[in-house]
């Protein structure tokens, strides 16, 4: 799962891998040219693309599902639809976005038969925004997270092998001001990261002892995985 502010290039980064066949939530591809369904406006949609992937003959070794906070909504559509309701909000109680689990779950499902029966990568897209989080150990501070319901975050960051979180390298400069105290401000380099190691400030994770920070690139990421595999580590979906 790759995740991260808008267009620093996490669809860039899918498209590098092999094969790609790419299933749109939203126009997200700008000036690639990309296999792809058509751009999926339903729940439905999505489960009809994945069945085709699976039941028919292609030669696609990638699938790309770009972007999980757009599909989400589409979730959200056929459970409310499901429960007899306008919105999922008017299930109540919470209890909607619990049982929006299971359609993920079925989503879910189906790219792990891709990846078993198929032999396809499986490559999650996501944006981020920034939540408070209520630290048990420390006061409360914010951080990068997935744009995603917290229900259907974790869910989707368990089922990963990987989470990378995506963002821009900074740098901080102080500047002297007149009064003689610093200023510190900070800087982008324009070096666009992959981070793969829960920090403070985002969510992170990574089951192949990935170095903490990569260039964002599928080349940078695919050199690092099979280093670590020849050095000994074993690869799996645990």
């Amino acid at each position: 799962m790759l995740y991260g502010v808008p267009g620093i290039g996490k669809t860039t980064f899918a498209a590098g891998a092999p094969s790609p066949i790419f299933l749109f939530t939203e126009d997200g591809a700008g000036l690639l040219e990309l296999d792809s369904f058509p751009v999926l406006k339903t729940y439905e949609d999505t489960i009809s693309a994945l069945n085709a992937l699976l039941c028919e003959e292609h030669e696609f070794k990638t699938v790309a599902l770009d972007s999980l906070d757009h599909l989400e909504p589409l979730v959200w559509d056929i459970v409310a639809k499901k429960a007899g309701t306008n919105s999922i909000e008017e299930i109540g109680f919470g209890k909607g976005y619990i049982e929006a689990l299971a359609y993920w779950r079925v989503i879910l499902d189906l790219l792990d038969r891709l990846r078993v029966e198929k032999k396809m990568a499986v490559i999650l897209i996501s944006h981020s925004n920034i939540k408070r989080f209520d630290s048990p150990e420390t006061e409360p501070y914010d951080r990068y997270q997935l744009k995603l319901h917290d229900k259907a975050s974790a869910l989707m960051q368990e089922w990963s092998d990987c989470v990378l979180f995506c963002n821009y390298q900074t740098t901080i400069q102080r500047d002297k001001l007149s009064n003689g105290k610093d200023k510190a401000r900070g800087v982008g380099t324009g070096q666009r990261n992959i981070y793969t190691v829960e920090k403070p400030a985002y969510k992170a994770k990574n089951r192949f002892n990935l170095p903490e920070k990569m260039p964002l690139s599928w080349e940078a990421f695919m050199t690092a995985l099979q280093t670590n595999s020849q050095r000994g580590t074993t690869i799996n979906n645990g």
